[in-house]
């Protein structure tokens, strides 16, 4: 180390120093001012072409985002803003009633409530699904959930819940949610729960028809939708309110009478559970217009709740079950063999061996014949005696005389799913399949075919379409529908030689337990095995039976099928000719039918003369058929109204416009104005009733 200068040495020293930095910063500033000025034009172009480019490409991406949204998507955009600025809410139209023939009300309409919801103005879903769920009667865990599903979508409209009670409807108004409403709607109201309810159909939760004439007749009886433009700002309020309102549906009058459509359900049920069968069918229909009076199923379910009814329960057995006839379908058979001349009546046909064979196959009868004529044939109903016919007319000719009864195609054309059954081709029919269908077997038939069919012998020989709808009401006006002839399938000798054989099977053959006291009934039996699993059953049958009444002058056909009767037989005669007998005995009383074999009253017989007060005399009967309030009966004539009851008989007097004057209780017995004299509206008929004891001890 140095010694430490003195003090008057080191001041020069750094004096020095400083000097130097004087010298270098002076350099410094020397080379600055030296160097030429910076061009600050330069920076100026550059920044300026930097924002320009920028400018560019933001002017570009903007005419293009224009184009896009003016061009492509304008017609969506404006869809879209339409949406968002209008909201249409449709307002069902009230349907149209259903009637029956007297103009009984057997559908209508009445007003409803629905909760609906505008989720966009909802602001917490779950708490106000929670709230509209507890003001439910049945309000769950899956309901919540639902309905907090359908206020979380932001959409204008939606449904909550539908079809809830008035004091559902209150619970919730009072409420107050913003977003939730009530909405009146139409909903469908069936006052006689199951009656006519394969008839009637329903309707589903929007007010359209799934099934019966609610469906087939959807176009007159809906009517046409209101409808309701609500115009919105960007609060989603509504500033404007425009309204159509919906139209009222034309109302159908039906050919069913309630009254005889409940006769036969009821005795359809009672004859069902009688013989333990799955089910059954009941059909009542006019020869003459081919007016359905009543068509019954079992089982059958209410109209109002049928949500849950099993679809074999839902199903319409007379349009759309076939099964195989059996023995009725013989009564074509012998039509088309008396119509082409191939038999006479007094004809004899051997069938004493008791069967017939076919290569391997044998058909027996049920019973040993020995020589029959051909009306025993129809009488004894001897499945070989008909082979034998159907074989003589040949294969051709007797599918002729299938498809001109109607088989094989729709006949009613009313109710939805009609099947047209099965027929054979005639060149498929070699002699065994031929014998077959002679019998009524290897063809498939529906309910309402083969009434249709057997109506066509009781009218004289000619087919007419069955109907369900007989007029139609719309503005005040009364459309009324025609009956509609279709052809003629035999000729008028053909019909009434069929008829007297058909008279012989209710007396002396296979339906004794048809027969009517009082009355001539013509009808037929029919017992076929059911095929399952491609077998013919040897525990399940159809059993059924066909007939019409006053056979001489008939006034209505009845046909009934029973399905798989166990228990008490199963043959037609044992089980379907009983409850047609029930069915019909209601009927000819109800309709005013007077007895058409001796004298007296209609079941009833008189223990003494009846009394001085009234003294009837005899005179000729007449029917009520075709007796709408308001208007004379048949003839402007008066009915047989002894036998009925006091209400049948005040509502009979009714139809024709004669006020009733009743003395006594009990059934009608005697009656002021004789049957079949000429009546005039508005004037009195006195009947004298009185109780009596049937022949099997019972009180009417």
């Amino acid at each position: 180390m140095h010694p430490e200068l003195p003090g008057a040495e080191r001041e020069p020293f750094a004096s020095s120093l400083n000097r130097m930095d004087v010298v270098r910063a002076a350099q410094q500033q020397a080379a600055e001012e030296a160097s030429p000025p910076p061009d600050w034009r330069t920076t100026i172009r550059r920044r300026l072409g930097v924002a320009a480019v920028l400018l560019f490409v933001w002017v570009v991406a903007i005419e293009a985002r224009l184009v896009v949204l003016q061009v492509v998507e304008h017609q969506e955009l404006v869809v879209r803003a339409e949406r968002q600025r209008n909201r249409t809410i449709t307002v069902p139209a009230k349907r149209g009633e259903l009637l029956d023939r007297n103009g009984e009300v057997l559908a209508y309409s009445v007003d409803g409530d629905a909760i609906f919801a505008e989720p966009v103005l909802v602001s917490d879903p779950q708490a106000t699904a929670t709230a509209v769920c507890q003001a439910l009667d049945k309000c769950t865990a899956a309901l919540r959930e639902r309905l907090a599903e359908r206020l979380s979508r932001k959409r204008p409209f939606a449904y909550l819940e539908r079809r809830v009670s008035p004091i559902e409807a209150e619970r919730v108004r009072r409420l107050g949610i913003k977003g939730i409403g009530i909405l009146r709607e139409d909903r469908r109201f069936y006052p006689n729960r199951e009656l006519a309810a394969h008839v009637l159909g329903y309707v589903g939760i929007d007010n359209e028809g799934l099934a019966g004439i609610e469906v087939s007749h959807e176009e007159q009886i809906k009517g046409r939708s209101g409808r309701v433009l609500l115009q919105t700002d960007a609060k989603n309020q509504a500033f404007a309110r425009l309204q159509t309102p919906p139209t009222v549906g034309a109302t159908l009058e039906l050919t069913i009478d309630r009254y005889l459509q409940y006769i036969a359900e009821r005795e359809l049920e009672a004859g069902v559970a009688e013989f333990g069968a799955k089910g059954g069918t009941v059909i009542i229909m006019q020869p003459q217009t081919g007016d359905i009076l009543a068509l019954a199923n079992w089982p059958t379910f209410n109209v109002n709740a049928y949500q849950g009814t099993p679809p074999t329960t839902l199903r319409n057995r007379a349009v759309q079950e076939v099964y195989e006839p059996g023995s009725t379908f013989k009564v074509v058979t012998a039509s088309a063999a008396l119509e082409e001349g191939v038999v006479r009546t007094t004809e004899t046909f051997d069938v004493s061996a008791g069967q017939i064979r076919f290569g391997a196959r044998v058909i027996e009868d049920v019973h040993r014949y020995g020589l029959l004529s051909f009306t025993d044939v129809i009488v004894k109903s001897s499945n070989v005696g008909a082979i034998k016919v159907g074989l003589r007319l040949g294969a051709d000719r007797l599918s002729q005389y299938v498809r001109r009864f109607g088989f094989g195609q729709s006949v009613l054309g009313e109710l939805p799913g009609e099947t047209r059954g099965i027929v054979w081709d005639a060149a498929k029919l070699n002699d065994s399949a031929l014998a077959s269908v002679s019998m009524g077997y290897q063809v498939g038939v529906t309910p309402i075919q083969m009434a249709t069919a057997v109506s066509a012998i009781a009218n004289g020989g000619e087919l007419v379409a069955p109907r369900l709808v007989r007029a139609l009401v719309r503005d005040n006006r009364r459309n009324e529908e025609p009956p509609k002839k279709l052809r003629r399938v035999v000729g008028h000798a053909t019909a009434a030689t069929l008829t007297t054989i058909m008279e012989s099977v209710v007396e002396v053959g296979t339906a004794k337990a048809a027969r009517l006291d009082g009355y001539t009934v013509a009808g037929k039996t029919g017992t076929a095995a059911k095929l399952e699993r491609g077998a013919y059953s040897k525990s399940n049958y159809n059993a059924s039976f066909v007939g019409f009444v006053p056979s001489r002058s008939p006034a209505i056909t009845i046909l009934v099928v029973i399905d798989s009767p166990h228990g008490k037989g199963y043959y037609g005669g044992a089980v379907a000719a009983p409850i047609f007998k029930r069915v019909a005995e209601r009927t000819v009383r109800y309709l005013g039918i007077g007895p058409t074999v001796g004298e007296g009253a209609l079941v009833l017989v008189a223990e003494r003369e009846p009394s001085p007060r009234i003294a009837p005399r005899p005179a000729r009967t007449a029917s009520l058929l075709d007796v709408r309030p308001g208007r004379l009966a048949a003839d402007g004539l008066m009915p047989d109204l002894r036998g009925m009851c006091a209400r049948e008989a005040v509502q009979a007097l009714a139809r024709i416009g004669l006020v009733a004057r009743l003395q006594g209780d009990g059934v009608v017995v005697a009656q002021s104005v004789p049957p079949g004299e000429q009546v005039q509206r508005g004037g009195p008929c006195t009947l004298l009733l009185e109780r009596r004891v049937a022949a099997d001890g019972a009180m009417p």
